[in-house]
């Protein structure tokens, strides 16, 4: 633990003042998305803003218990708390509650707890360990499996629980590893994956690959060597076992109303009264905002809660309509100013430990921040996850609170840790 006269000493301040303006401004729009004539502004425990109150009161001593402790106890528990998620993620399988269609999360009398959100910073601690003192460029095949495992398996377990917005989420750590020396191609590779991916759900199966065998064969004639054709005939075989996999995990895996909202963003089926129903609400509310919005607790979609799940992953819709483009500006300067401090606090530290999960946490974030907006505007699909220090929800905000000031506790003893 800290000396008593040093408690705040090198605690990056301004990450600290744009953590708070976030909080307390996603707690005013909470607020403002459940408001009604009826309800007083009052810290009733009942309603969400309440309960959010509530969550940021915790949130806040967590985060100042946690940047008094030396930093050397996350690095000891880092493997030990990441085992402890993994049961977690399996015993929620077997005892979990199913909220919408997500079977992730446990229920204590009126509290809710999901593993999975606490999973992304045990993750990212547990993969900054690993690397601490090895470089990903000079170990083993057989250690690099052992890094793709570590993530992996939480994400596995969690697409299991059909949780898949957050299972997504994990695919940040191979964005970590490309910085810490990680192919770029395989980076290439993985975007070539994600293109079949949603060429295999738009077009028919046997024209893909038909294509593919005419480009590899194009490809054979015009090169001409042995060990060119074992490399076409390995892309061939695998790309068609991936095509196929695909539909399976499409038709077997995800829920119908998930296969509904892809194939809505695909432009496969048009249901305004169905899946479209969220994202042409979504669109209305946030275009009728204007310039300078409504004003506060003056969005008519707000009110009248034309939006379903505003307070948790649309509430960048009661953003758009009552603080309007100049408060949609604000909110995402502030934002990117978060973020590309904690990349500069991450590219100053002098250990691998501390700067591989300070880029984790960084990525992490922009993964949520960028896939919750785009939901909202009809970029990505609509998968439900939350808009991080925003969204309403006690695990969401607990975690992300937790997976931040870990890294500026690190962050503060930087001169000290030197590998």
């Amino acid at each position: 633990m800290r000396v008593a006269k040093d408690l705040f000493a090198n605690i990056d301040k301004t990450s600290i003042l744009l953590y708070v303006f976030l909080v307390v401004f996603g707690w005013i729009n909470i607020y403002a998305s459940q408001f009604s004539s009826e309800i007083s502004f009052t810290i009733d425990l009942n309603s969400r803003f309440g309960k959010q109150a509530y969550f940021i009161g915790i949130a806040i001593l967590i985060a100042f218990l946690i940047l008094i402790i030396d930093w050397k106890f996350f690095y000891s528990v880092a493997y030990p708390f990441f085992f402890i998620i993994i049961l977690l993620l399996v015993f929620v399988l077997i005892n979990g509650v199913v909220t919408n269609g997500a079977r992730s999360w446990f229920e204590i009398g009126n509290f809710k707890f999901q593993p999975s959100e606490f999973a992304k910073f045990a993750t990212a601690l547990a993969l900054a360990k690993y690397y601490n003192t090895i470089h990903i460029r000079k170990i083993s095949f057989i250690n690099k499996l052992k890094t793709f495992a570590i993530f992996i398996v939480p994400c596995v377990l969690i697409i299991i629980q059909n949780d898949i917005g957050s299972a997504l989420v994990f695919s940040a750590f191979m964005i970590v590893l490309y910085r810490e020396g990680l192919s770029i191609y395989i980076l290439i590779f993985g975007l070539l994956l994600t293109i079949l991916f949603v060429l295999t759900l738009i077009i028919k199966n046997f024209l893909i690959i038909y294509t593919l065998l005419f480009f590899m064969f194009m490809t054979f004639i015009s090169i001409k060597r042995k060990k060119i054709s074992r490399i076409l005939i390995t892309v061939f075989v695998t790309s068609s076992i991936f095509i196929s996999s695909v539909n399976y995990i499409f038709n077997e895996i995800l829920s119908e109303y998930q296969q509904t909202r892809i194939n809505v963003l695909l432009g496969k089926e048009i249901d305004p009264q169905g899946a479209s129903y969220n994202l042409i609400q979504s669109k209305i509310a946030i275009g009728s905002g204007g310039l300078t919005g409504k004003g506060f607790l003056n969005g008519t979609q707000t009110r009248f809660d034309f939006v379903p799940e505003q307070s948790t992953d649309f509430i960048f819709c009661t953003i758009g309509e009552e603080w309007g483009f100049l408060g949609i500006t604000l909110f995402l300067s502030v934002y990117t100013c978060l973020l590309l401090r904690i990349l500069f606090l991450a590219e100053r530290q002098r250990s691998n430990f501390s700067r591989i999960y300070g880029y984790s946490v960084a990525i992490i974030l922009f993964i949520h921040f960028t896939i919750n907006i785009g939901m909202t505007i009809g970029l990505v699909p609509i998968i439900g996850i939350p808009l991080p220090f925003i969204s309403y929800g006690g695990s969401s905000l607990l975690a992300f609170t937790i997976l931040l000031f870990i890294f500026l506790n690190l962050d503060s003893y930087r001169l000290q840790i030197l590998r």
